[in-house]
């Protein structure tokens, strides 16, 4: 069998611009995309889509797209543009629009402080959108789980949901000022955690949550993403203690306390980024 990695051409990019940004809060950010890019962007029907921004260093002035392969033979590999994940929050096919929504921590991390000065004519370029999930009309109830990274994709299946669908989603926050405003239906309760503080192993209430509250019988469909340690945790109790089949769960981590983005998705390929055990002996994907 051939190798498929040497078949795989490059991944198709898409360069549009910022046409708007507005504060969501103190720790958010919402960019609206645009432009004439908007013909290249291949929306897709799930509710956790997400796509992969590129930033390049200025002072190389490189201009997109990129063509990574050739880069690679003559930049050294830190010079490389990098990549970040994140969560289309809304796409609007009349406007020719992407609403991307970004945690600002201050002057932390990349695209974080890119994004708290972001102006309406940066470019902006990324691959995608991968993600897989949407909400099942057939299950019994919904778990929805997330801190501050899964919001965007939580809100967007909180309003793809059946009005009539029930359930409890678990909102973890620095505080009530980040509780962003939701449209979901009357039977999903919502509770937002508030940890008082940044985010640390000790602060965080999200799985504690999860233990204690209160469990529907029936079908349940989850998706829970956020921080990788907390998720594993999640993942043995509704695994061990409920026993929810994986094929009924969507849960992975976003990122990873205590590691850049670079370090944490180089780590999915080890023991320690594994969420699901089996995954171990599973090769990278």
């Amino acid at each position: 069998m051939a190798d498929q990695r040497q078949t795989r051409g490059p991944k198709p990019q898409v360069v549009m611009e910022v046409v708007a940004a507005r504060r969501l809060g103190d720790h958010f950010v919402r960019l609206t995309l645009g432009g004439d890019g908007f013909a290249s962007f291949q929306d897709k029907p799930a509710t956790d889509k997400y796509i992969k921004l590129l930033f390049a260093d200025p002072a190389l002035e490189l201009t997109p797209p990129y063509d990574m392969q050739e880069l690679a033979t003559r930049l050294a590999p830190e010079q490389m543009p990098v990549r970040r994940t994140y969560t289309v929050r809304r796409v609007d096919h009349a406007a020719g629009t992407i609403d991307v929504d970004f945690v600002i921590h201050g002057d932390e991390g990349l695209a974080g402080p890119w994004a708290a000065n972001a102006a309406p004519g940066d470019v902006v370029c990324f691959m995608g959108p991968g993600g897989m999930y949407a909400p099942d009309p057939e299950a019994d109830w919904h778990l929805l789980v997330g801190d501050e990274s899964a919001l965007p994709a939580i809100s967007t299946a909180l309003e793809a949901m059946d009005p009539a669908a029930r359930g409890e989603a678990y909102l973890e926050v620095a505080s009530a000022e980040d509780e962003l405003e939701l449209d979901a239906p009357a039977g999903i309760r919502v509770h937002w955690l508030h940890r008082g503080a940044a985010f640390t192993p000790q602060t965080t209430e999200l799985v504690g949550a999860v233990v204690e509250g209160d469990w529907h019988a029936g079908d349940v469909q989850v998706f829970a993403h956020g921080e990788r340690e907390s998720m594993k945790q999640l993942r043995a109790h509704l695994t061990d203690v409920r026993g929810v089949d994986r094929k009924r769960m969507s849960l992975s981590a976003y990122w990873a306390y205590g590691r850049a983005e670079d370090a944490f998705q180089a780590e999915k390929r080890e023991p320690v980024g594994q969420i699901f055990p089996e995954d171990e002996a599973a090769p990278a994907k």
